[in-house]
């Protein structure tokens, strides 16, 4: 059945690869960014372009609305939309840590209440969130964006739970290293922020192990993910997490089975 879905973060890497795939499978697809100019080729394929700001309350709402006026339903939320601010605690700014937590989770949260009231109306609906491995584990320097994931993953899970009653499913996507512009770009914020003053030794080394690591052959092409988000939000019945990508599942599992002490020792070791 052709599906009415909105994908936030639409103008590159992953969200864009997502829409390829379920334009490809006949969906009707909203994307959703600032950068309207970067979906030009996603309109040439059918897709629908939206501006999204998600710090700002008019833009978000226009969004939703505007869609539901045309097509009356969104049948599927997919929130890809977000960043990595890296730095040391110490040197980021709380304004810049807020704005992380507000695009990253507040900006999330607030279309995902706003697409809701339609999918409860219609008793059915998906709302997939675009989480991370980072969502389960931590390294130095990404304490600010670790958090929004973390986060992201405790709320999904209480989602869920409430929306059982009305059939519609929240689903969590865990990216491992994916080639995408997401890592050297966090690798420049964290020399940025980072790269002089107390700290700057040990984060010039942890921004030039970031850059090295994706911009190498080992990380998963983004088209995978694109199609492993298309059939989270598509297949009949959903996993509640998806991993996938580069270093996701063995990163978790070290995480999880190894204990605290073990995990610091091996994250640390990448930097001496």
């Amino acid at each position: 059945m052709q599906k009415v879905i909105l994908i936030t973060g639409t103008s590159s890497g992953i969200g864009k690869s997502t829409a390829k795939k379920l334009l490809a499978k006949g969906h009707t697809v909203y994307g959703a960014a600032r950068r309207i100019e970067e979906m030009q080729d996603l309109e040439k394929l059918g897709m629908h372009t939206q501006f999204l700001d998600l710090t700002k309350e008019d833009s978000i709402q226009t969004c939703v609305n505007t869609i539901l006026q045309i097509e009356g339903r969104i049948d599927v939320l997919i929130n890809n939309a977000g960043y990595g601010s890296y730095g040391a605690v110490e040197d980021v700014s709380i304004e810049e840590a807020k704005r992380q937590f507000e695009v990253n989770l507040f900006g999330l949260a607030r279309i995902t209440q706003l697409v809701l009231p339609s999918m409860r109306k219609n008793k059915h609906g998906r709302i997939v969130n675009i989480s991370s491995m980072a969502g389960k584990i931590y390294t130095p320097f990404g304490a600010w964006y670790h958090a929004t994931k973390h986060a992201l993953e405790g709320w999904s899970d209480c989602l869920r739970l409430e929306l059982k009653a009305f059939d519609i499913d929240v689903v969590i996507i865990q990216p491992g290293a994916i080639k995408t512009d997401w890592g050297t770009i966090a690798a420049k914020n964290l020399k940025e922020n980072s790269g002089s003053g107390a700290y700057a030794n040990f984060a010039n080394a942890a921004a030039n192990s970031m850059h090295d690591a994706y911009t190498s052959d080992r990380l998963t092409d983004v088209a995978v993910l694109g199609k492993t988000i298309a059939k989270a939000a598509t297949v009949k019945k959903p996993k509640r997490r998806y991993a996938k990508g580069f270093m996701a599942k063995p990163a978790m599992a070290l995480r999880k089975w190894l204990g605290d002490g073990i995990y610091e020792k091996i994250i640390m070791s990448q930097f001496k």
